[in-house]
């Protein structure tokens, strides 16, 4: 786990969007996506529900980083 990936989980957890985070934050959706699918498997479990409209937090990512 490292900083950038906690900035970028709080960012698409404000927006509500991996694609407006990613604007939000100048960086490629697809690398964006990569390091929190990554932060999710070091950390066992999903962070984030993935919906047709966008995304919100899973119970473990409501509690993390608490």
């Amino acid at each position: 786990m490292n900083l950038r990936q906690l900035q970028y989980l709080l960012a698409i957890a404000d927006e509500g969007s991996f694609t407006r985070a990613a604007e939000r934050l100048l960086v490629a959706q697809p690398s964006l996506s990569q390091q929190i699918k990554s932060l999710e498997r070091e950390l066992g479990g999903p962070l984030l529900e993935r919906l047709p409209t966008g995304v919100r937090l899973t119970a473990a990512g409501k509690a993390f980083p608490a």
